[in-house]
């Protein structure tokens, strides 16, 4: 095939290829309805030069800088994570995002706090996720100060400073695994959680949510003390086995934060208690497979979609107008997939 040309871009979008040459060049004005019927075009049969076409598009668009703070670089949910919003942004026609990224190497407050510090003085507002701590919100106090607002993800914190948090409502989530362990499960009996670390608030909200349900309707189930993983496969997969073995009686375990690849794994290779539950959170490669071999129960997902979407929104809003007086929150309903949702 050969390479699309100007006047293939000026032919798909119905109009001249002057008019092409103008939006190329940036030498004459051009109404943005045309421009972007130019871009449009260009997208559509792969012309090399879409990507200037965009710039032009993109620089007269008002600006933000949006830093964001993720966990688990190697981690497939994090990637894909990184994936809608370079998607988002890309898409964008209302404002130029420009994004920076990083990735904490550990749930250590120091790192996530110096992380944070770090994006003053080079972006217009930061996105980030982690665990809840003196230290951090310290941190974001100083970017606030600085007039940087700071949206949590996923697992709240540093609430009352924080500009606002976008994630589940994790309290909610717990009652809903208490509720499925209870209907999934084969008879009443032992219930596990695994959370990430103690700081980690949406951890901490959703073994409340859990063990307030089984309180009130889970007659026969009891939930045993919380286990710390943090977040690691080895350590979960090695927890679980132990758990398995101590508790025939098991009929529920929910791993609240990551490491969920661990219980899997051990679930697969020693054989869960009949009848037991296992409830993990995001769809990944490993959790899909598991939903595939019914060795997982229930995942509950997070709408990133939404979520990078309603981000993207509120951090140019904030830009825009400055921050808000009364931090808020923006809870999503998650997506719940069961071994039938692959059918």
């Amino acid at each position: 095939m050969k390479r699309p040309r100007i006047s293939d871009v000026a032919e798909r979008a119905g109009v001249s290829v002057a008019t092409v040459d103008r939006v190329m060049s940036g030498r004459a004005k051009v109404r943005e309805e045309t421009v972007r019927k130019v871009e449009r075009a260009a997208q559509d049969i792969g012309y090399h030069g879409v990507n200037v076409i965009r710039s032009r598009i993109n620089s007269s668009l008002p600006e933000v800088r949006l830093g964001v703070v993720l966990q688990k670089e190697r981690h497939s949910f994090y990637q894909g994570f990184v994936r809608e919003l370079e998607a988002q942004t890309t898409a964008l026609t209302t404002r130029n995002v420009r994004l920076s990224v990083r990735f904490a190497q550990s749930t250590r407050a120091d790192e996530l706090a110096n992380l944070l510090r770090g994006m003053k003085g080079h972006v217009d507002a930061v996105a980030s996720t982690g665990i809840d701590h003196h230290e951090v919100t310290a941190a974001v106090q100083d970017l606030r100060d600085a007039g940087i607002p700071t949206f949590s993800m996923l697992s709240d914190f540093a609430q009352g400073v924080r500009e606002s948090y976008l994630g589940l409502n994790n309290l909610r989530v717990g009652r809903t695994a208490g509720w499925l362990i209870s209907h999934i499960a084969a008879k009443p009996g032992k219930v596990a959680i695994f959370v990430g670390a103690h700081r980690y608030h949406g951890h901490e909200l959703r073994e409340a949510g859990l063990r307030s349900y089984l309180r009130e309707f889970g007659s026969g189930f009891e939930l045993l003390e919380a286990q710390i993983n943090l977040e690691t496969r080895e350590l979960t997969h090695e927890a679980t086995l132990e758990l398995m073995a101590r508790h025939p009686d098991l009929a529920g375990l929910y791993v609240a934060g990551g490491g969920m690849e661990g219980a899997i794994e051990a679930f697969g290779q020693a054989g869960a208690p009949p009848g037991c539950a296992l409830l993990v959170n995001e769809l990944t490669p490993e959790s899909y497979r598991g939903l595939q071999s019914r060795t997982v129960s229930i995942v509950f997902g997070t709408p990133i979609r939404q979520l990078v979407s309603e981000l993207l929104a509120l951090a140019g809003n904030a830009v825009d107008h400055g921050q808000a007086e009364t931090p808020g929150q923006r809870f999503f309903a998650p997506d719940i997939y069961t071994p039938e949702s692959l059918s």
